[in-house]
């Protein structure tokens, strides 16, 4: 069977910029690819940007080389990863920045693992390279049977509170129902898949020793999914990376905090790449 062809949102340079090359922008779970549309505006800057959805969602207003993104849903983060890349393969990209922010940083990763020669630079955002612990394990193994349960909606209940820094909580309500909005627009069955992607996924601290290229690592202050001692974990291991904080941002600091988070990328692929 053929590989699935994810859709994807795309924005290309305007014709008087000079093209510098593509950026890629993997979501995080459990929301897609619109996650990133302020980020679409960086390619004022000269970058080709592309944020796929993974396989298996259909979320409107996207890209695809072929009618819908079918096929069984992945399995394994190097399902994810293999999508990706066919992706590349298929718009002839044959190097990229890579960014990934949460599940977007483990399917980074896992596409490092299987194909470096892709990368020419790595942005990891409010991630972590550790597999899940046997507690995290076990706190996904709950969220299963609470989708299996009584769907998206409860994904969402039991998630905001842990996506978003108490600011945005306190003050943002509109950027709440953003996120709200993107979990239950996912199905059931896509959202268990992803569960159990995630718990399935290897160690990637190995990983981080031969990372070579310009890496830069962003976090949120407010984040309790991937705090900020585990940014600074991965600073110590990539040799050369640069990290960012973002302030007033918990796990999504690209919606919370955009402007900081946007003024910290723009930097990174103006100096760094």
């Amino acid at each position: 069977m053929a590989a699935p062809r994810l859709r994807f949102l795309e924005a290309v340079p305007p014709a008087n910029v000079r093209p510098r090359g593509a950026l890629i922008l993997l979501h995080a779970f459990p929301l897609n690819a619109h996650m990133w549309e302020r980020q679409l505006a960086l390619a004022s800057h000269g970058w080709r940007i592309l944020a796929p959805h993974y396989r298996g969602i259909d979320a409107p207003g996207s890209q695809t080389r072929e009618p819908g993104s079918g096929g069984p849903l992945a399995t394994t983060v190097d399902d994810q990863a293999a999508d990706v890349i066919d992706l590349l393969d298929s718009l002839h990209i044959e190097d990229a920045v890579i960014g990934g922010l949460s599940m977007g940083g483990y399917v980074a990763f896992a596409m490092f693992r299987r194909a470096p020669t892709y990368f020419r630079g790595l942005v990891l955002a409010d991630t972590r390279s550790q597999a899940d612990t046997p507690e995290g394990r076990e706190a996904r193994t709950k969220m299963l049977d609470l989708v299996h349960a009584r769907g998206p909606e409860a994904i969402a209940d039991d998630m905001l509170p842990k996506l978003l820094g108490a600011t945005t909580l306190a003050t943002r309500s509109a950027i709440a129902a953003e996120v709200r909005s993107m979990i239950l627009s996912n199905t059931s069955e896509w959202i268990a898949s992803a569960i159990r992607v995630l718990m399935s996924r290897p160690d990637s601290t190995p990983v981080l020793k031969s990372i070579r290229v310009p890496t830069l690592i962003i976090v949120g202050e407010e984040d309790i999914l991937t705090p900020v001692s585990t940014a600074e974990d991965m600073h110590s291991r990539i040799a050369g990376s640069d990290l960012v904080r973002i302030p007033a941002a918990g796990h999504l600091p690209n919606l919370e905090q955009p402007e900081a988070f946007d003024a910290a990328l723009a930097r990174f692929l103006d100096h760094r790449v």
